[in-house]
């Protein structure tokens, strides 16, 4: 059973940070692609990032480019997401996934298992 934790949310003011992890458990993390998304109430769940297997390529979605870096500590099962220069329009659920294949990277999914998520709040 693979489990995913997310913590690290809050409420921000605008232009303010906010360091989110994904802990992991259950399955090999390191051979398994990791993804953030996020979904703000009445919206559809959106793309924010994702990392390969060993962390060589990254991918993110347009309206956080620049400013959210995704990382992974494959020695700790933890995947990390730092959001910098957050706007009022960064809030939402922010949920964490693992790839369904492994050592096969598909940023866009297909995902096998999702956390519950952590709420990110930004006041403007």
């Amino acid at each position: 059973q693979v489990q995913l934790v997310e913590s690290g949310g809050g409420l921000v003011q605008a232009g303010g940070s906010l360091r989110l992890s994904c802990a992991a458990s259950g399955r090999t993390f390191s051979s398994y692609h990791m993804g953030w998304f996020r979904q703000a109430p009445g919206k559809e769940r959106e793309f924010v990032a994702a990392i390969s297997w060993s962390g060589g390529s990254t991918d993110y979605g347009d309206s956080v480019k620049g400013r959210f870096t995704i990382s992974r500590d494959n020695a700790k099962n933890t995947m990390y997401l730092q959001m910098n220069s957050l706007k009022p329009e960064d809030t939402a659920v922010y949920s964490c996934a693992a790839g369904s294949r492994p050592r096969n990277y598909a940023p866009l999914g297909p995902y096998a298992h999702w956390g519950q998520g952590t709420q990110v709040t930004v006041s403007s």
